[in-house]
C-alpha cells in the first residue's frame, strides 16, 4: 500500500492548497484531489513540481507500507 503524506507535509510547512498549486503551477483542482487522496495515480510532471515546490523527495509524499496477508 502507498501511504501519501502530502497533507502532513504541507500543514508541517503550513501551506495551503492554493498557495501550493500557485507555487507549482498545478491547478488547484488536481491539487485537491491528491491532497485528500482522491487519485488513482499520478503524473510524474505533477510530483516533480510538487517535489520543487515543496523542496522534498517522492520518498517524503509517498511512503510504501507492506499490505498485511
Amino acid at each position: 500500500m502507498i501511504h501519501n503524506n502530502l497533507s502532513t507535509i504541507m500543514g508541517a510547512k503550513r501551506l495551503s492548497i492554493a498557495e501550493v498549486a500557485r507555487t507549482a503551477d498545478i491547478r488547484y483542482e488536481t491539487l485537491h484531489k491528491i491532497y485528500h487522496d482522491k487519485t488513482k495515480s499520478i503524473d510524474f510532471r505533477i510530483l516533480n513540481k510538487l517535489c520543487w515546490a515543496l523542496e522534498c523527495t517522492p520518498n517524503d509524499i509517498f511512503t510504501y507500507i507492506p499490505d498485511k496477508d
